[in-house]
């Protein structure tokens, strides 16, 4: 058993339960925050990239401070979303194995609150909850966190929007001798201000993995498409990665379903999630590309938050985000745990000249992605087209006479003279599909 952590001051019971997860050598903001959070008492602001383990960061040392003979809620962890709630929880759970006295729930939105409201009737050490779901339960005073010991605002510059309005109203329900605990992978102005407003003067600040993570550990991409090839040009990817996982980023909701129904038709392995879903069909979506079922995840920004898996070899921005931020949380998804990772951004002409700016800002370089000429995007479409007839469902239902007919047609063709038919066939109805929409588009072709 490695003692890296043990090192760090992290005790035997939750040394054991990291060796059984096979994390043995803790990540540069685990190495940094850990002895701070056990030794000292100020407050403490850690910046460090997505994907290098901040929830352990503060998690672990954090479940050591727990006083198990008390049964009101000490530690609170507020999340942007659900999502990351959801995985924070399991983390935990997963970090207290051999510590089975501490008691750990989450209260998040979008899932019914009746059912939280009972739980935290029972004795409840730690706390994961979005701000809006807490502020309901301290307006409903169905929730008790005067005697809170320790808040954490994990990943705090998505939480910012929220925040501002609710902060105050949560903060007046907390003793003023906590420990406030911010950590964020960005540090914009606003996450500045609320250092000011909600923390003392005698904080701690650290950073780690600041400006290498991304360079050494993520190759980030651009390629530059017309908008009639965009769709093609990302399947002709995604037909390179067959088998691996990765994550889609649109800009909005309507864009995931529809690009979401795109890959379905075209058989690809994908699910889509965004904010209008119930929590129960996100809760599957996400089970189905964690364990493996699904290798293509559609996502809007937001409901991608807390995705906490290991195997994901690439992101694709299919529309570039609005701020330096989102560009961040988006590639940390791939990359992760030491592993390689490919951030793939997807451009129109126009929108080349903003990624100046990621460069200066975020220190990384976007080196040309290959483009995919024509041949070899109709040649994809096409195998595509293949898969789609192969994985169609027959129809039993068909009029029998009318199979007979149509075997009738085909009976005396061979197995490879009836796909060479049905590719001319494709071929034939693809160009005259392509020459009727050129037609359309450019009355002067016409003529």
């Amino acid at each position: 058993m490695s003692n890296h952590f043990s090192k760090l001051g992290i005790s035997a019971p939750l040394v054991q339960s990291l060796s059984e997860l096979k994390i043995s050598v803790p990540t540069e903001i685990q190495e940094k925050a850990i002895p701070i959070i056990l030794n000292q008492s100020e407050d403490f602001v850690g910046l460090a990239k997505t994907g290098t383990g901040k929830t352990a960061a503060f998690g672990l040392p954090l479940l050591q401070l727990i006083d198990t003979k008390q049964d009101f809620i000490q530690l609170l962890i507020l999340v942007p979303t659900r999502e990351l709630g959801h995985q924070i929880l399991s983390n935990l759970e997963s970090f207290a194995k051999y510590l089975p006295e501490i008691s750990i729930a989450a209260s998040c939105g979008g899932i019914p609150i009746k059912p939280q409201i009972e739980r935290l009737t029972q004795p409840t050490h730690v706390l994961v909850a979005t701000p809006g779901r807490l502020i309901d339960l301290i307006q409903r005073k169905a929730i008790n966190i005067k005697h809170t010991r320790f808040l954490v605002l994990d990943e705090a510059d998505e939480m910012l929007s929220v925040l501002k309005e609710g902060l105050d109203e949560i903060v007046a329900e907390l003793p003023k001798n906590r420990r406030t605990f911010l950590f964020s992978a960005t540090m914009p102005g606003p996450i500045k201000q609320l250092i000011q407003n909600y923390m003392s003067k005698q904080l701690i600040q650290i950073s780690a993995n600041m400006e290498t993570v991304g360079n050494q550990s993520i190759d980030h991409e651009f390629v530059v498409v017309n908008p009639i090839e965009k769709l093609d040009v990302l399947m002709h990817f995604l037909s390179s990665k067959e088998g691996e996982r990765g994550i889609i980023f649109c800009k909005t909701k309507a864009a995931v379903n529809k690009l979401a129904k795109n890959l379905a038709i075209n058989r690809y392995s994908s699910g889509a999630i965004h904010g209008s879903l119930t929590q129960p069909i996100r809760d599957r979506i996400m089970g189905q590309f964690r364990e493996g079922h699904i290798n293509i995840l559609v996502a809007t920004d937001l409901a991608a938050r807390g995705i906490d898996v290991k195997e994901i070899s690439y992101v694709v921005n299919y529309h570039l985000p609005d701020v330096y931020e989102t560009y961040v949380h988006r590639s940390g998804r791939t990359a992760r745990a030491g592993s390689k990772g490919l951030a793939l951004t997807v451009l129109q002409e126009d929108e080349t000249a903003a990624l100046a700016g990621f460069e200066k800002e975020l220190g990384i370089k976007f080196i040309p992605f290959k483009k995919p000429d024509s041949t070899s995007i109709e040649e994809n479409n096409t195998v595509l087209w293949a898969k789609q007839i192969f994985k169609t469902k027959p129809n039993h239902e068909l009029d029998l006479n009318l199979k007979d007919k149509v075997k009738t047609v085909f009976h005396h063709l061979t197995k490879d003279e009836l796909i060479e038919k049905m590719l001319a066939n494709y071929i034939l109805q693809h160009k005259t599909d392509s020459t009727t929409k050129v037609n359309i588009k450019d009355p002067k072709r016409t003529k």
